[in-house]
């Protein structure tokens, strides 16, 4: 963090047990979680200068935490998560996609938000059919851990910002073992990375102009608009149930349907 001028990273496997803040040294700070010294575990270290922003820290599970902070009058919210590797059983692949979803409904409209996480899939080479989360220069072919990272950009109008630059293979792949590769989460390059992750935010959100907008309150919600809020949450409970691309569209469309109504 020291070399590449990291502030803000967050790591995975990090296998302490416990729910705690320690400092580790060189002027940073961990925040952890985890339930098993010898298994999983997620992390957010800050440069200790960021500390006295933390607002609020979640700790969901051993693979999934968040933290809120407020820079300059922006609302930052980082989430570590850490996803079951490919031998995993579906059920715990589900409850790990479900935690996040859940720690993204909580994060209000407006606060800007930042993944950080080992999601142990690939989402492929080439993008068609995909271009609005993410670009063309993924790993060989997509699996179906890929597809949950795709889907799940789709449903929160995010992107995959690793897929937007292109490395050699050497610098996108960071573990390799009988033939299987992990695509990197950040590049060696860190003014690449930045550089992408800001053209990618002009693209897909336009450019501000700098000046805070005022909290939206509920007290204006009518009946129509509360009545969609509610279709969303049951098409959400839904497609955690039963994770059909029918139930996954149906929820897509209800979460633009309250998008447009300005919630």
């Amino acid at each position: 963090m020291e070399r590449r001028k990291v502030d803000i990273l967050c790591v995975q496997e990090t296998r302490w047990k416990g729910s705690k803040a320690r400092s580790i040294g060189a002027g940073f700070k961990l925040f952890y979680y985890g339930v098993d010294s010898k298994r999983n575990g997620v992390g957010v270290v800050l440069k200790e200068e960021f500390v006295r922003n933390v607002l609020e820290v979640k700790r969901v599970s051993d693979r999934v935490m968040s933290l809120k902070l407020e820079i300059e009058g922006v609302m930052l919210n980082v989430v570590s998560g850490y996803a079951p590797q490919v031998g995993c059983e579906l059920e715990e692949k589900e409850r790990f996609w479900s935690e996040l979803d859940e720690v993204m409904e909580s994060i209000p409209t407006g606060e800007r938000v930042v993944i950080g996480a080992d999601f142990n899939g690939h989402v492929g080479e080439g993008n068609t059919g995909d271009e609005e989360v993410m670009g063309k220069f993924g790993v060989k072919e997509r699996n179906l851990e890929g597809q949950m990272v795709v889907d799940f950009a789709k449903r929160m109008d995010m992107g995959v910002v690793n897929t937007y630059f292109q490395k050699r293979e050497e610098n996108r792949v960071t573990y390799k073992s009988g033939g299987r590769r992990t695509q990197v989460v950040l590049p060696d390059d860190w003014e690449t990375t930045a550089e992408v992750i800001r053209e990618t935010g002009r693209k897909m959100l336009g450019v501000s102009s700098g000046r805070r907008k005022e909290d939206k309150e509920t007290w204006w919600w009518n009946e129509e608009v509360q009545n969609s809020i509610q279709r969303k949450r049951l098409a959400k409970k839904k497609w955690d149930m039963d994770r059909t691309e029918e139930n996954r569209q149906e929820y897509k469309e209800l979460q633009h349907t309250v998008k447009r109504e300005g919630v």
